[in-house]
């Protein structure tokens, strides 16, 4: 993966849009966090403005909008121990999914001056065990259909062409349909969420 860096002039004004995403269920929570954040901010120096937004009620992503008149009051905002504060306390409530900086004030009105976008963390992988049983609950029916058609229809064949042609067939219908359909339906298992954030 490669970030592209832009040169931001430490004199422009600052916009910094993030999205974090939370359950709905929290929403009175996320509200006074954010809030409290917002709270925060308007305390520092050089701090111009600021906002959030949610695209409908029950929408698990909250927008903010934090604006500083440079660089450097940005920099001592994010550096500020108030800020990792209010950020570990959002720990187990809110996900971060999106970071994105601009100079000018192509936040709200211009075209951009510079953008830097910090991609989303990466998605670890699930546990290995986890990954086994989603295999097994793709190749235990398939091979147990695939044993009594194929298998039977191959029967006076010898085992190895009978397990060749068995397997030429099964890999690629695992592999591109059988597997992925199944990892998107256990998606929120694999990734450790609850059955009602899936």
């Amino acid at each position: 993966m490669t970030t592209s860096t832009a040169l931001i002039r430490d004199d422009l004004p600052v916009t910094v849009s993030f999205t974090r995403r939370a359950d709905p269920a929290h929403t009175r929570e996320m509200t006074a966090w954010i809030r409290a954040g917002l709270s925060m901010a308007e305390g520092f120096p050089g701090f111009l403005g600021g906002g959030w937004v949610r695209s409908r009620r029950d929408a698990d992503e909250w927008h903010m909008l934090v604006r500083f008149a440079d660089q450097p009051a940005l920099a001592a905002w994010e550096a500020s121990a108030e800020r990792q504060w209010w950020l570990r306390s959002a720990q187990g409530l809110a996900e971060v999914t999106r970071t994105e900086r601009r100079t000018g004030i192509e936040g709200w009105f211009d075209s951009p001056v510079a953008e830097v976008v910090d991609p989303p963390p990466a998605v670890p992988a699930p546990p290995r065990w986890k990954q086994a049983v989603t295999i097994w609950l793709v190749f235990f029916p398939v091979n147990l259909l695939a044993t009594v058609t194929l298998g039977a229809a191959l029967a006076d064949v010898h085992v190895v062409l009978r397990v060749l042609a068995i397997t030429l067939a099964l890999t690629p219908l695992m592999t591109y349909l059988l597997l992925p359909w199944m990892t998107a339906r256990l998606q929120w298992w694999l990734q450790g969420r609850r059955w009602r954030d899936r």
